[in-house]
């Protein structure tokens, strides 16, 4: 990379400024381009050189990193080489012969639209209004009666660099033109400044909506549907959460998926109007769009007041047919060159009068695939209201879909984290052994959600593992039972489904038997013996309909085996989870569920019972000072070793790996070794 260059900056600040707003294009879309002069470090002498948006990044967090740096003279001279559309793939490679200096991102398949084109300046963007017209039947005709010559029309073309010369070409012919539409695809604007390139770019985009603003249908969706109409907000919030697991399962037939979940307005006017099946079969056409979204979604063809067991009923039908209507349009399309099938599953899920799920590795990805067929919805309804939305062909759809190119891109994704596209519900997880259990599963790929009876801190505890893409915190009250189903209610909707849950919440009182009232038994068997029995309960309802297995934990304790002083309530309350790891291992191994727990001791430090009084019972009990107990304990044991919140969560971590995938019904002990709790 050549030093501070101002033309970089004005790159990036324009890219940003166009990526922050999604009416201009949507995540990881478009690309944007800066020609200028730079002092060459070997020669010293000037240099022409191409900065462009590198494959996968964002423009609206484009950064000079994320730039691709190209020498002109040699990216101009690919021309006389280049061998044509049948061999188009090999000019990337060719890209790599044209890069300047160190470091930089990879060229995308869009980079000979910015360096061929004779411009300093050039946006090649997604907005859902240039879409429309892209897509529009007679798109064409409409180009040009919106923008006279200004901005000029080309037909649909793979990208690439064919795609490149066509654009400078149209350039060339055209003067006076400000940019194109791309058929099917999206716009291209230029200038000889950033600011005049970004102000064309915003010109087309504006223009075009105000023209489906001023000239378009008021009801480009049709007419409303009897019974399809969005249920309200509790209800439709309350059966997207009875089907989200149910969903996840059908999504994860191939491989294993993270969802997201989506009741946005726009959706639901789509899915009660009488054109929306006509339209969701036609899918998608920006390749941006249907590489995330699929070629189209899956649809359930029942009213809004369907009911959950009638909606899995016909949702299993859509989804079998789904998957043959997949193979066979890739069957359709595919030769001997053709990269294997990588799945067959729908990445999107229409519930009428609900909303939209989307799937995809990560939570990111699921999030992102949603977002897309929205913009899919957007461009549908602009060409709808002043023509007819007609998607690129198929064939062209499965060239894109399995490009060689994006198929080398899956190939250099980096090996997917141990605990990949897992969802994790962890109680009591704002402090001490939930939070250390919780920012380790998510290190190992894991997205968890933070239960705790605060919601501050679980809020602020989640934020700490990182954005709302890999924790959420959530409120509850485990001895609540309508608090526990809303616990888990947030969790599938935040991420789809559920498979990894973690009994942690507790709290103690160090009393003896004579000391301890009716309601000091009462409290913590209510949080601990009932408190996991609710949230197991409420959580296998979820992982039985997903179908994909899962893993229970329960957070015990030595005294659950372990008989000591002046701890009755305590330790029975922990007794009787440990039972439960047991009964629910006998009862749920049939679904694949397994069910383990975890028998800490001494964990002082980070603790959060141990900083509520508890720390200082049970050194009064021991008769040392409460600082050195934790140093006590670890006195005690075998080990002498001091027993941290993270140890716990190691062996949390461990269970729910695949080493542990036959192991059932088991209590780690995680205490340094204490004898008298040693498992008889």
């Amino acid at each position: 990379m050549t030093g501070p260059n101002p033309t970089v900056a004005d790159l990036i600040a324009r890219s940003n400024r166009l990526g922050a707003d999604p009416k201009n294009t949507n995540y990881a879309g478009g690309n944007t381009s800066a020609k200028a002069t730079d002092i060459d470090p070997v020669t010293g002498a000037p240099v022409e050189l191409l900065w462009v948006k590198g494959s996968g990044g964002d423009l609206g967090t484009l950064t000079e990193d994320g730039l691709a740096v190209l020498r002109l003279d040699r990216m101009r001279s690919l021309v006389d080489v280049y061998p044509g559309v049948e061999r188009e793939d090999e000019m990337v490679a060719a890209f790599d012969y044209c890069l300047h200096g160190r470091g930089g991102a990879a060229p995308s398949i869009d980079t000979a639209m910015h360096g061929l084109v004779d411009a300093a300046h050039v946006d090649h963007l997604h907005p859902d209004s240039g879409i429309a017209l892209a897509t529009a039947a007679d798109g064409e005709a409409l180009t040009k009666q919106i923008f006279g010559d200004r901005v000029v029309w080309i037909p649909w073309r793979r990208p690439g660099f064919q795609l490149g010369l066509d654009i400078a070409e149209i350039k060339r012919r055209n003067p006076q033109a400000i940019g194109t539409i791309l058929g099917g695809h999206g716009i291209t604007a230029w200038g000889d400044t950033s600011a005049e390139a970004e102000a064309r770019s915003l010109e087309i985009i504006d223009t075009a909506q105000r023209y489906i603003d001023t000239n378009g249908k008021p009801r480009p969706f049709g007419a409303p549907i009897a019974g399809y109409a969005a249920l309200p907000q509790p209800a439709r919030r309350s059966k997207a959460a009875a089907l989200a697991p149910f969903l996840r399962g059908l999504a994860s037939t191939d491989r294993p998926q993270v969802g997201h979940f989506t009741d946005d307005p726009r959706v639901l006017e789509f899915l009660s109007a009488s054109e929306h099946p006509r339209l969701a079969a036609l899918g998608t056409s920006c390749p941006d769009h249907f590489l995330r979204t699929k070629v189209k979604p899956l649809l359930l063809d029942l009213p809004a007041d369907a009911s959950i067991d009638d909606a899995k009923a016909r949702l299993t039908e859509l989804h079998a047919a789904y998957r043959a209507d997949y193979r066979a349009y890739y069957h359709r399309h595919a030769d001997a060159t053709s990269p294997p099938m990588r799945g067959a599953d729908p990445a999107i899920v229409l519930i009428p009068g609900v909303g939209m799920f989307s799937y995809g590795k990560d939570k990111q990805t699921a999030r992102v695939a949603g977002e897309f067929y929205l913009n899919a919805i957007n461009v549908m309804r602009g060409a709808e209201a002043v023509s007819t939305y007609a998607p690129i062909d198929e064939s062209e759809k499965f060239r894109i879909e399995y490009w060689a190119l994006e198929e080398a891109k899956l190939t250099r994704m980096p090996k997917p984290k141990p605990l990949a596209t897992r969802i994790a519900l962890i109680t009591g997880a704002a402090s001490g052994i939930g939070r250390a259990i919780a920012h380790r599963l998510a290190a190992e790929g894991a997205c968890v959600v933070i239960a705790d009876l605060d919601e501050r801190k679980a809020r602020e505890a989640a934020a700490e593992i990182g954005d709302t893409d890999v924790a959420v915190g959530v409120a509850a009250d485990v001895t609540d039972e309508q608090a526990v189903q809303s616990a888990v209610d947030a969790t599938v909707l935040a991420f789809g489904g559920i498979d990894i849950v973690v009994n942690n919440a507790g709290l103690s009182l160090s009393k003896s038997l004579l000391e301890t009232t009716a309601a000091d038994w009462d409290l913590q068997h209510d949080v601990m013996a009932r408190g996991s029995f609710l949230v197991s309960r409420a959580a296998a309802r979820a992982l039985i309909d997903q179908k994909l297995g899962g893993d229970i934990i329960y957070i015990s304790s030595k005294n659950s085996v372990f008989a000591g002083p002046n701890n009755i309530a305590y330790a029975a309350t922990k007794a009787d989870q440990a039972h439960q790891v047991r009964l629910l291992a006998a009862e749920l191994g049939e679904h694949g569920i397994k069910v383990n727990g975890i028998n800490p001791d001494g964990v002082v430090r980070g603790s959060g019972i141990f900083a509520g009084g508890w720390g200082a019972q049970r050194a009064a009990v021991y008769g040392v000072d409460e600082k050195d107990l934790g140093a006590f304990y670890a006195q005690r044991t075998l080990l002498k070793r001091e027993v941290l919140p993270e140890h716990i969560a190691n062996a949390a971590f461990a269970l729910c790996t695949a080493d542990f995938s036959h192991t059932t019904g088991l209590h780690v002990p995680v205490d340094a070794g204490v004898a008298a709790a040693f498992l008889r």
